[in-house]
């Protein structure tokens, strides 16, 4: 019998991942978690269907092992059809947003909508044909600037 992945797998190497269902979609939410990103990196290609966000995530895989490291990263979601925001001042060139989660709301016939979750009751919502979801890390990691680890009161 298999195991489940866990974030020791990743060997402290970059992480490239697709999620292409609601399981595989939450590795990628707890991984985006707390990932931070200016409200300019946020891009939606209608033409080719695709919302695109250029991250600073935490690298919650190492936690433990040495000092809080971010990495930048790429967070793609393929099949975008429409995209929707809620509490984002898009004009705000100097606003900066942090991703709690990625939820799943199943459609009709594989269709559905991935909200992206954001610190502030924000959201940004994209309506999708299908899950296509890819997180790659596309840096070498830093460590975090604020020198902490983030944490959720309960």
């Amino acid at each position: 019998m298999g195991e489940d992945a866990r974030f020791e797998d990743a060997g402290g190497g970059p992480v490239a991942l697709r999620a292409l269902d609601f399981e595989d979609l939450k590795v990628i939410s707890a991984l985006a978690q707390d990932a931070i990103f200016p409200v300019s990196e946020m891009t939606w290609d209608r033409r080719r269907r695709r919302f695109a966000l250029l991250l600073n995530r935490f690298r919650w895989e190492e936690v433990g092992k040495g000092g809080p490291e971010r990495v930048q990263a790429v967070l793609v979601i393929e099949d975008a059809l429409a995209v929707a925001t809620q509490g984002v001042d898009r004009a705000d060139a100097d606003l900066v947003l942090s991703i709690l989660a990625l939820d799943w709301t199943a459609g009709e016939d594989g269709t559905g909508r991935i909200t992206l979750v954001l610190a502030g009751d924000g959201a940004i919502a994209v309506d999708v044909e299908a899950i296509e979801v890819t997180l790659r890390d596309v840096t070498r990691p830093y460590v975090a600037p604020s020198g902490q680890t983030p944490h959720h009161p309960e």
